[in-house]
């Protein structure tokens, strides 16, 4: 008599296994610092809504985020595949891939820079780009040395990432002015006191009382301190409009709140939405507080 196999169930762990392997694949490919798209794209939006002012030159814009863009990108993929960060390529596969991808945005980006610097135009961009290399160089340097070099190697990383605002504020202007080098500084500014209070927030989220979280974010509070002192200066020298620094407001309330506020429990996906409000809060002020000084 004939009985009929079972037929194959397929595994809780096989779905799991295919689960792990997507989850690998994406980690190769896609930068794992979520907060650096918007310290990049945050810069490049000031510098363009404030640009614009002047001109409507939109495809050197264009140009401009597409290589900043598959820049940025590009060193996770490569990072995987040269074995220099915590994930790497391993099988063939893997290595297939990661490599296909690093080749595409590679050649976006090289032909993106191409016919922004063709004939010798946005020639500003060149001595840019070195400062921005050297920044993340130095980023990488420092992230050899361990844990303790973690907030200076972002602080360094911030000087490459917040160096798109004057780029986008030159490609659309054709100007490299005191406008382009103070929106790099409000930028630096911003995306450093961002960082600082993030780190804080997550390393003293059981620290409770006035006194103890002074203790453990004194740094922090004269960074607050710092960035008003130079507000301050930039806008009685005139070389920021004295309006623009409402644009600080949201983010030294916050804070400076900090050290006051009655203790609760630390939602991280609740602190990175806010986070991305504060961010785009100065965006909007920043620019429009631009626009009506003109």
């Amino acid at each position: 008599m004939w009985i009929q196999p079972p037929l194959a169930v397929p595994s809780a762990p096989t779905d799991a296994t295919d689960k792990a392997r997507r989850e690998r694949r994406r980690a190769l490919i896609v930068p794992r610092e979520h907060g650096a798209w918007g310290l990049l794209l945050v810069p490049m939006i000031t510098g363009a809504g404030v640009a614009f002012r002047q001109a409507s030159h939109i495809f050197p814009l264009i140009l401009l985020s597409a290589a900043a863009l598959a820049l940025f990108w590009l060193r996770t993929p490569l990072e995987s595949l040269i074995g220099t960060s915590a994930m790497r390529a391993e099988s063939h596969d893997e290595r297939r891939i990661v490599r296909s991808l690093v080749m595409v945005l590679g050649a976006v980006s090289a032909l993106a820079l191409a016919l922004l610097l063709w004939a010798g135009r946005n020639a500003d961009l060149l001595p840019l780009g070195g400062v921005v290399a050297a920044a993340f160089i130095g980023q990488a340097l420092l992230k050899k040395l361990g844990r303790r070099a973690r907030m200076a190697s972002e602080m360094i990383g911030i000087i490459g990432l917040t160096a798109a605002a004057p780029a986008a504020y030159y490609v659309i202007t054709g100007e490299f002015n005191n406008t382009a080098w103070m929106l790099w500084l409000a930028n630096i500014l911003f995306a450093g006191d961002q960082i600082h209070y993030v780190q804080l927030r997550l390393h003293t989220a059981k620290v409770e009382g006035f006194r103890a979280k002074l203790q453990r974010g004194w740094g922090f509070a004269l960074g607050q301190a710092l960035m008003t002192a130079i507000i301050t200066i930039a806008c009685l020298d005139r070389l920021m409009p004295p309006i623009a620094s409402l644009a600080f407001a949201p983010l030294l309330f916050r804070g400076w709140y900090y050290f006051i506020q009655e203790p609760g429990p630390l939602v991280v996906r609740k602190l990175g939405w806010n986070e991305l409000k504060h961010a785009s809060a100065f965006c909007v002020i920043l620019i429009a507080t631009f626009l009506l000084a003109r």
